[in-house]
């Protein structure tokens, strides 16, 4: 990310001519003042990114002005210029806001290491308000021992070295975007900024300004110069998420910057290059929105230079248990639980699901039980949720469990998952509901229940609780006026 305007302001004329042709040889713009007042007027007048700064001038002491600069909403680094240096003033300096501090007289090799260093640390700042990597993937390990999931690994390998654009496709949530963070993790520019932009959800009238930034002045609401985030991409990896949601308007304009690596900012004329690797994902057929005329083909083959697909949960059955123990191991250390496993019944239920959401769904149905679970015991059918669905054929050709292979478990039965139980909502052939917590709480007591035919005690046991704690539920809901609370006892105990 390269500086587009310095201000110098230094009293003497050989030291603001020196400096000012230093950055004249770097082909940045540079403004120069005398004083504090005019330097006063520069400021109020126009958005500097970087300015040298004079401790004593004539009108005032320098570093009074770099703490009124300071407080500015859009300040630029300030480095200090002084020829009368002490290590009080210097520390005085930093602690005001000061970005480096030099002494007189210095050499144009001094000035260009703190010109190359201000603007990394620029450039770090506007990424760093754009980095929101996952906490909970902090291993960026795709998790998983299938063979089409070592495939990927291999195909990451070979291609995250170098700069080719990648096209990663799949259904909605089978990890495309971790995907794209391995090729980033694995590639030379690790080290580099990953920025992402997701261009389904970013409002269309200003999509174009988060791809390319803004000038001050360029629409109604731009008070302030924005970097896109292809400028703050610059050396890094730049992730194009859900890239078939473009707006047919801005395709043309993608596409030159693709191949040409240059573009300007809205509202601005001066073109910025910038050396990008792009990573797109989509969970649409590209190819037929080409032929609908609704994704420009050129476009299309722009981004297919590396095509990758992500498999579905359901195209790789062995890795369920591996994904679900992992998920377990992770929200149990989250939610401060303490949770022995999954039981056979509930390892058999989520070999038989289809998984229509793919790998956040189970993602999401483990976090649910994790906190529906009781400290010490595990996690049952009960509490996972799941619909009943018959055994696909090619949920049989491998096995399920880590290191032991359980006897395959038949479809199964009402009785174990009855339909009024409440969660049809969460069939696989229909969109998923949000369910509440405490209302998903109250249908895994139902179901337990009606399993073994209202025994609370042996209830209990299922769904991995005390019975005190299940008395106390029912209480809750009789209390409430639910006829669940209500349900007959049948325990001996």
């Amino acid at each position: 990310m390269s500086f587009e305007k310095i201000l110098i302001v230094e009293d003497e004329i050989v030291v603001r001519n020196l400096l000012q042709s230093i950055f004249q040889r770097h082909k940045l713009p540079v403004s120069c003042a005398g004083c504090l007042a005019e330097a006063a007027v520069f400021l109020q007048r126009e958005q500097f990114d970087l300015m040298l700064l004079d401790i004593r001038l004539p009108d005032g002491d320098g570093q009074k002005f770099l703490e009124q600069v300071a407080a500015m909403p859009e300040h630029p680094l300030v480095v200090m210029v002084t020829g009368y240096g002490t290590i009080e003033s210097a520390v005085g300096c930093m602690r005001a806001g000061a970005f480096d501090y030099v002494l007189k007289p210095f050499s144009p090799s001094q000035i260009d290491v703190i010109l190359k260093k201000a603007q990394s640390y620029r450039q770090l700042l506007s990424v760093n308000r754009l980095l929101s990597d996952d906490p909970d993937d902090k291993d960026g390990l795709m998790v998983g021992r299938s063979p089409a999931i070592l495939r990927l690994r291999q195909l990451i390998d070979r291609v995250a070295p170098t700069d080719a654009t990648v096209l990663i496709t799949g259904e909605s949530g089978t990890g495309k975007e971790m995907v794209a963070r391995e090729f980033y993790r694995r590639s030379p520019r690790r080290t580099q900024p990953f920025i992402k932009v997701n261009c389904a959800a970013v409002s269309e009238n200003l999509i174009e300004s988060e791809f390319f930034g803004h000038e001050r002045g360029a629409f109604t609401g731009a008070t302030e110069r924005r970097e896109g985030r292809f400028e703050l991409a610059h050396l890094g990896t730049l992730l194009l998420d859900e890239v078939s949601e473009i707006p047919a308007n801005l395709q043309a304009k993608l596409l030159r910057v693709l191949q040409e690596r240059e573009f300007e900012r809205v509202g601005g004329s001066r073109t910025i290059k910038v050396n990008v690797r792009i990573i797109a994902t989509s969970n649409r057929d590209l190819l037929g929105l080409v032929g609908k005329g609704d994704f420009r083909q050129d476009l299309y083959y722009r981004l297919n230079v590396f095509p990758v697909q992500v498999p579905p949960l359901r195209e790789r059955v062995e890795d369920t248990a591996v994904l679900a123990d992992h998920f377990l191991r992770r929200y149990a250390r989250k939610h401060g639980v303490k949770i022995t496993g999954f039981s056979d019944s509930a390892r058999s239920a989520m070999l038989a699901y289809r998984w229509p959401g793919n790998v956040r769904e189970l993602q999401n149905t483990v976090e649910r039980a994790v906190i529906l679970s009781e400290s010490g015991r595990s996690v049952t059918a009960a509490l996972l949720g799941l619909p009943m669905a018959p055994l696909s054929p090619e949920s049989t050709t491998a096995p399920f469990d880590v290191g032991t292979t359980p006897a395959l478990a038949s479809p199964l039965s009402e009785a174990e998952f009855p339909e009024s139980a409440g969660f049809e909502a969460l069939a696989a052939d229909g969109p998923e509901r949000i369910v509440r917590l405490d209302e998903l709480e109250k249908q895994a007591i139902l179901a337990a229940l009606r399993q073994t035919g209202g025994n609370r005690t042996l209830a209990a046991a299922e769904l991995g609780i005390s019975i005190r704690t299940l008395r106390n539920k029912l209480q809750e809901y009789h209390q409430a006026g639910d006829p669940l609370g209500a349900e007959k006892d049948s325990s001996v105990s």
